[in-house]
């Protein structure tokens, strides 16, 4: 078990949203939660997965919804302050239901915000967080994980939204189900909900982890701080460090999205620089950059990982923040193994944004 500094969690929220692809949440936003955790004198402990106890009791916080703004902005509910509210409702009525404590929490997927997530519940409660998550990126539902895929039981799931109200979700089928309640009820809870479900002793959960992923998270953000004064050929730098490619340059020259069922849905385009001169590109997004076109033709698609870097400052762009004009690299980078198989491809490749083709691997 180690314990991490400030400097190291902000580090990992900057690498997380690398394998984010756009979603995963705010790195501010996670910060905030981070620091309300700080300002109570809490730590942040990690374990590695294989030091768990089999029988510890392990669970997965998350926040779930779109990541547009609010529709209404008189409430706290898209603040840290809200969200550190919703976990901890949450939290308290999952330990009252519990005959056992639990050991420590798990990240649902790599994000700003969801990888901060499981660290300020675990500070807060005084546990620890396990160096592993279910998903290796940033996706857009909770069937996206290798917990779906592996047919582990998600319920019960507690919940609670910027209302105050705490829900207990017991019988839900499975992943998918718990998909369609939970969306349902962020739809009416200011399009942001948080949850804590898959708990389970980690001996259900150890197989159907991947192993290492926040730790990788925190050697690339340090890498993104080491590499900021240099921001022209940090995209290269991470890129190589992640087994992938930078795919595109160019300049932002439109920006296009709307909350839909939960989801922000959109495009941004870009017109090409440098080696790319006189090209054009687009990108999908559904919460997580989902598909990139090179002058109309498919470059790359879900489920490897389409990530943003602004070329002159050297941050990572979260969806769906842009601007006209603004110089971005896109950068492709490998799919998590989960996700390439047969079963991972149905449930999250070029079929689940609507495309007619089997995925083809760019890196």
């Amino acid at each position: 078990m180690i314990t991490l500094t400030r400097q190291d969690l902000e580090d990992m929220l900057n690498g997380a949203a690398v394998f984010g692809a756009g979603g995963g949440g705010e790195i501010s936003e996670g910060l905030e939660l981070i620091d309300a955790a700080l300002a109570e004198g809490k730590k942040f402990r990690m374990v590695a997965l294989a030091d768990v106890p089999d029988e510890a009791l392990l669970c997965t916080p998350y926040l779930l919804g779109s990541i547009s703004d609010l529709e209404d902005p008189s409430h706290d509910h898209g603040t840290a302050a809200g969200y550190g509210r919703m976990l901890q409702t949450a939290y308290a009525r999952l330990n009252s239901a519990l005959d056992a404590p639990v050991y420590g929490t798990l990240a649902c997927e790599l994000g700003g915000t969801n990888t901060a997530v499981p660290f300020f519940l675990a500070a807060m409660q005084n546990t620890c967080v396990i160096d592993a998550d279910p998903a290796g990126r940033a996706v857009p539902e909770i069937t996206h994980s290798s917990y779906y895929l592996a047919g582990l039981p998600a319920a019960p799931i507690f919940a609670a939204n910027g209302y105050d109200e705490a829900m207990v979700l017991d019988g839900i089928k499975d992943d998918a189900r718990a998909e369609t309640v939970l969306r349902a009820l962020c739809q009416i809870s200011q399009n942001t909900i948080a949850a804590i479900d898959h708990v389970l002793p980690a001996a259900d959960l150890k197989d159907n982890l991947i192993s290492g992923t926040l730790s990788n998270a925190l050697k690339i953000g340090r890498l993104l701080r080491e590499k900021k004064e240099t921001p022209a050929t940090l995209p290269q730098d991470i890129a190589q460090a992640s087994g992938g490619w930078v795919a595109f340059e160019g300049a932002v020259t439109s920006s296009d999205w709307e909350t839909e069922g939960g989801f922000t849905i959109g495009t941004l385009a870009l017109s090409g620089q440098n080696a790319d001169a006189g090209r054009t590109a687009k990108i999908m997004l559904k919460n997580e950059n989902m598909v990139l076109w090179c002058d109309h033709k498919i470059c790359a698609t879900i489920p490897e990982i389409i990530t943003l870097i602004d070329r002159d400052t050297g941050e990572v762009l979260t969806n769906p923040i842009s601007n006209n004009g603004q110089n971005i690299a896109v950068l492709v980078l490998p799919a998590p193994s989960i996700f390439t198989t047969p079963k991972g491809l149905e449930i999250f490749g070029p079929k689940y944004i609507g495309l007619d083709q089997p995925f083809v691997e760019t890196t």
